[in-house]
């Protein structure tokens, strides 16, 4: 399947110079919606996942779906200020920014084994951050999955996350 087809490009959004992938209006379609949520759990089934960890917000969608199929528990990492109980906090930098995410204190152990989900991998800001909060919990076995990488974009972040085993769906050159 040619999930590029399934994703919407928005340019100047969210400031000028930004093409935003939105991965919204491959929602709308339950074949892509299927490829994606299979074709991750194919590229980790055997990995023994424990919990899978999805990025605020679009990272919940598939998040969620992959943990049912791979008989795993869901923990979301989310924004600052929404979870009600003790977190563990990290600041990152994203392209057009900066900004704090936070995970549940409790929700991760270092027997886990951990898939990091999210949509789109940039400048791997986020994933880092989410990376340093799984690993503040002992984590030692970690993996990743995104939907979309901007490979056009090297970071120094970008190049510690190709120390860990990653999946990505679609490539933007």
């Amino acid at each position: 399947m040619d999930l590029k087809k399934e994703i919407r490009e928005i340019a100047d959004y969210p400031k000028e110079g930004i093409s935003f992938k939105d991965i919204t209006t491959l929602f709308k379609n339950r074949d892509a919606v299927r490829y994606v949520t299979e074709s991750i759990y194919h590229g980790f089934k055997d990995k023994g996942i424990t919990k899978v960890v999805g990025l605020e917000a679009r990272g919940f969608v598939f998040g969620g779906a992959v943990a049912n199929q791979l008989n795993a528990g869901f923990v979301p990492i989310r924004k600052r200020g929404k979870l009600p109980s003790e977190i563990l906090q990290e600041t990152y930098e994203l392209e057009y920014g900066s900004d704090v995410v936070e995970m549940h204190a409790d929700a991760l152990s270092e027997e886990d084994v951990v898939l990091i989900h999210d949509d789109l991998l940039a400048t791997g800001g986020t994933a880092v951050a989410a990376l340093k909060l799984a690993q503040k919990c002992g984590v030692k076995q970690i993996y990743f999955s995104f939907i979309c990488d901007l490979e056009f974009i090297d970071t120094p972040n970008k190049q510690l996350l190709r120390d860990y085993e990653t999946q990505v769906l679609v490539k933007y050159n």
